[in-house]
């Protein structure tokens, strides 16, 4: 959310926590004031959403910085926003960090251990949204730090439980039907289909992309699939 994306606002009462861009790949503080206000006034858990310094590609390169560099790049996002946060009379939630980002720290301990430390140095409190079975959740824990487990509802998976690459065709699901469909096993069977096999994820928070093309029909799809189900969505 806060990326510059039209639907900021009809998104916010689908959801129960919001991820909100911290000025290096989109949005700026006036952006964030915005999402915070709307996060509030539906009673919406607020997360920093940091990202590398990349706005030209939408944070969705790799970057291979030092440690200390992506240590102190993600606690300045964080205070930014919490910052910001406070000044609302709230506190922030979680932590998630964005796309190149969240992915390399999905499968490398150094880079994990470097976010872990940036939140440890910002509030010990925060909780750590991070990919299901990744390094990044399982170096927060390590580090006693809360997790919350991740699963996608809009992408697609590969059989070592990572994301399908967006360079691949297929990375990203566009089918209502089959959105709702992978949704609706990964929380009731805590599996997804990868490969042709249904591989073991832990869904305790359902990632959908606010800058997708088809986000906010997914949103209202996915609320109804669950509550149809007698799944709580706060």
């Amino acid at each position: 959310m806060g990326e510059g994306m039209p639907n900021d606002a009809l998104l916010m009462p689908l959801i129960s926590s919001a991820n909100i861009a911290c000025g290096y790949h989109a949005g700026d503080e006036r952006t964030m004031q915005q999402t915070i206000e709307l996060a509030l006034q539906h009673r919406v858990k607020i997360g920093a959403h940091p990202s590398f310094p990349d706005k030209e590609n939408f944070g969705r390169t790799n970057m291979h910085l030092p440690p200390g560099e992506v240590r102190d790049m993600v606690k300045t996002q964080i205070e930014i926003l919490a910052g910001l946060v406070v000044k609302n009379k709230a506190r922030l939630h979680h932590v998630k960090p964005h796309g190149a980002l969240y992915n390399m720290a999905s499968k490398d301990n150094i880079l994990a251990a470097a976010i872990c430390e940036a939140i440890l140095e910002t509030d010990a409190s925060l909780v750590v949204y991070a990919q299901s079975g990744s390094a990044l959740i399982a170096m927060a824990k390590s580090m006693h730090l809360k997790t919350c487990s991740e699963v996608f509802a809009d992408r697609s998976y590969e059989p070592d439980g990572s994301l399908t690459p967006r360079t691949a065709s297929h990375a990203l699901l566009l089918d209502e039907e089959k959105v709702v469909a992978q949704v609706l096993q990964m929380v009731m069977q805590q599996t997804v289909m990868a490969g042709g096999q249904a591989i073991p994820v832990k869904a305790e928070t359902i990632c959908i992309h606010g800058d997708g093309a088809h986000a906010l029909d997914f949103a209202r799809r996915i609320v109804e699939a669950l509550k149809a189900n007698n799944i709580a969505t706060g």
